[in-house]
């Protein structure tokens, strides 16, 4: 099993109900897959960097999980096939980017400047 990061930009047009279905959807996916959800993240309404689609903000979604990589090919073209979605990237992360999330998921890079105050 090896561990991945997908990110998904989603049109802006989608309400919070739509959101939430089409996060369930892609978790239920990975994990009906044999794949389990280590983390997932809704990052919201962004600015992009360019227009997309003619489209300048995007609703960004994060999730890490671990899964076999044959998954990845499968899932890729679920998400082509999904009109709701605008870019979407994986990233395979190695034992330090996995240890990296975990540590930053705990807090432990917080300030301790700010905390002290």
């Amino acid at each position: 099993m090896n561990s991945y990061e997908l990110m998904v930009i989603f049109t802006p047009v989608l309400s919070e109900e739509e959101f939430k279905a089409v996060q369930k959807k892609y978790t239920d996916y990975i994990t009906e897959h044999g794949g389990t959800i280590v983390h997932s993240n809704p990052w919201g309404l962004k600015s992009l960097a360019y227009p997309i689609n003619k489209k300048t903000t995007g609703i960004y979604w994060v999730v890490e999980y671990t899964s076999p990589s044959e998954l990845n090919e499968k899932m890729k073209i679920q998400l082509l096939r999904d009109e709701q979605q605008m870019r979407f990237m994986f990233t395979k992360l190695d034992k330090y980017a996995v240890e990296y999330n975990a540590k930053k998921r705990n807090g432990e890079f917080a300030n301790p400047k700010l905390q002290e105050a």
